[in-house]
């Protein structure tokens, strides 16, 4: 991608990697989530993470649990947290290293690019685009959705509009994930920012309320629609994104599909369980994740990212 020292960085970014175990020095109670039965144990916990790890996703999803499904605009249990899993002293935490604040920067400036391009849909449907905050930090840190952990990957917490993420989540899309390159990094960003999309347009909302009127299978089905929805707005952010601005380079859209299809749910099942079990998806198969991508990124326009039709996915 063509970023240089000129281009804009978003101010809204949260900083938490020098803070103990990457919880915040002050804020609210964990949101409350009930774990059911009488608690999970230290192993499934580490099982949990792995397999969110691969996903992406925030395990509260896995852990918890629409009318009809609106269309996008037209338009160019209590338990309470005493302490987070993975907090140590401050004076055992390591400096920032510089590597990390190079990815920093390439973090900001991607989110510019989020705030610059969905202002502007936004505007074209006569609506206001509220910015997500994205909240870097290392191991764990307090969210309004809970703890949220290294293990769980990037994830979106619609209850605070807040993006998260360890920035050592691209060290392993790189190499456990092979799907190297700045363009997969970008598009981790641009999807997680489509959830924010769908939380402004009411569609989160919406497909929650109805997961909890279905069994297991059909809130799993529902929630892949959600994902791959996600996936295709992101790639309506990079098309829009490379018209104003020329950002992407050659070798940047062939990053992105390989990202999308190396989180595949069928891929990761593969390679974890080795087999597949579709009825188990929640973010679609590799081939589900290319094609939405790809129908955003080819078409630029949110209304192609119809998901919810009864003959897609």
């Amino acid at each position: 991608m063509r970023y240089s020292d000129e281009d804009r960085e978003s101010s809204n970014v949260e900083d938490r990697r020098d803070q103990p175990g990457g919880l915040p020095s002050r804020g609210g109670m964990p949101f409350p989530v009930a774990l059911g039965g009488g608690g999970l144990s230290i192993t499934s916990l580490v099982i949990i993470g792995i397999i969110c790890l691969m996903l992406g996703i925030n395990p509260l999803e896995l852990l918890s649990g629409g009318d009809g499904i609106p269309n996008l605009p037209q338009s160019g249990q209590t338990r309470t947290s005493q302490r987070a899993p993975f907090e140590m002293p401050r004076s055992e935490q390591q400096r920032v290293p510089q590597q990390d604040d190079e990815m920093a920067r390439f973090v900001r400036r991607v989110l510019a690019d989020t705030e610059d391009v969905w202002t502007r849909v936004f505007e074209g449907a006569g609506r206001k685009y509220e910015e997500p905050k994205l909240v870097m930090f290392r191991q764990a840190t307090q969210t309004a959705c809970g703890t949220g952990m290294s293990a769980m990957g990037p994830f979106y917490c619609p209850l605070d509009r807040k993006v998260y993420i360890d920035l050592a989540f691209y060290e392993d899309l790189k190499r456990r994930f092979n799907a190297p390159g700045d363009f997969a990094q970008a598009y981790v960003i641009a999807h997680e920012v489509g959830h924010h999309v769908q939380t402004l347009l009411g569609v989160a909302d919406k497909v929650q309320a109805r997961k909890q009127r279905l069994d297991q299978r059909g809130a799993n089905e529902l929630q892949v629609r959600m994902e791959l929805q996600a996936d295709c707005l992101a790639g309506v952010w990079a098309s829009l994104n490379d018209q104003v601005k020329k950002r992407l380079q050659p070798g940047d859209v062939e990053e992105g599909l390989n990202a999308a299809s190396a989180i595949g749910d069928d891929t990761i099942q593969r390679r974890m369980q080795g087999r597949v079990v579709p009825e188990s998806f929640t973010h679609g198969s590799s081939a589900q994740r290319v094609r939405w991508f790809r129908k955003g990124l080819e078409t630029g326009q949110m209304q192609a990212c119809d998901t919810f039709s009864p003959s897609t996915p």
